[in-house]
């Protein structure tokens, strides 16, 4: 694992593995970095940058958050996409990694996109694995608040619990029960982190306009079984200029790169060859 301090003080943490094409990865929430580890060792010739996204993993939260972004609960900080976006920056600067390919899961895509805002000229192609451009929905919404209100009551655990039978494929909990406590040991956020996540998510903008800006390739793979990010929501990356390879996975939930490693790799490392050549 290596750490940087970062320009606001959190101190920001990273595995930097293998060697070849730059590719950057950014997992969902809550859970960490070792998210891609069994993805990572399918995808040969690639030197993987996997980042422990602000309060998540090993990387600190940092004291400095703004308050009052999300206004339905209006004295929650909140962890924006824009300082998240800033942190990889961050990171690939300390790197001396100038372009690179990304893939990003769930939060790890909403931060994609707005790294495409604030500097397109570092990204080679985007991957996007079970996430969206579209903002939260009222139902969305009112959930955030919910889960606000239940952090702030000190029931994470049970949150924690919770979102393990939501997020992984009702088929990967089956076949492969193990899976849930394998899931549940790296849901690791404080108090603090959840509460900044959870408004942040509810903040974030409308990404749809920024896909008819993305000019460079894009693959969308959706999870059948993924109630959070449906596959009829990551239909719109097809609107991207720069093309977007479409592919639906069988009997994935949200989780599906680590509900299935190999199928997912496969598919990455199809579309990573044009960037190889």
């Amino acid at each position: 694992m290596n750490f940087l301090a970062s320009s606001t003080g959190a101190r920001l943490a990273f595995d930097d593995t293998g060697s070849g094409l730059p590719v950057v990865f950014l997992h969902p929430t809550p859970i960490d970095h070792e998210y891609w580890h069994p993805l990572i060792e399918r995808v040969p010739g690639i030197r993987a940058i996997a980042i422990d996204l602000r309060g998540h993993g090993a990387s600190e939260l940092g004291a400095a958050l703004p308050v009052g972004g999300f206004g339905r609960v209006a004295d929650a900080p909140v962890l924006t996409m824009r300082q998240l976006a800033q942190d990889v920056l961050e990171i690939l600067d300390h790197l001396a990694v100038r372009q690179t390919v990304f893939v990003g899961c769930s939060i790890g895509g909403y931060v994609l996109l707005e790294l495409w805002r604030q500097a397109p000229e570092r990204m080679r192609g985007l991957a996007f694995i079970c996430s969206k451009p579209q903002p939260d929905t009222e139902a969305g919404l009112v959930k955030r608040v919910a889960n606000i209100k239940q952090a702030r009551s000190g029931s994470i655990d049970a949150m924690f619990d919770g979102m393990t039978q939501v997020l992984i494929g009702a088929t990967a909990r089956s076949q492969r029960p193990a899976i849930v406590n394998e899931i549940r040991s790296h849901m690791t956020l404080t108090q603090d982190a959840l509460i900044a996540v959870q408004a942040g998510l509810a903040a974030r903008p409308d990404s749809v306009p920024t896909v008819f800006a993305i000019e460079v390739p894009v693959l969308a793979v959706a999870g059948e079984e993924d109630g959070s990010v449906t596959p009829s929501e990551m239909d719109a990356f097809r609107a991207a200029p720069g093309g977007c390879e479409y592919r639906l996975l069988p009997h994935a939930g949200h989780f599906a790169a680590f509900e299935q490693p190999g199928n997912v790799a496969e598919i990455l490392n199809q579309w990573l060859i044009r960037f190889q050549r």
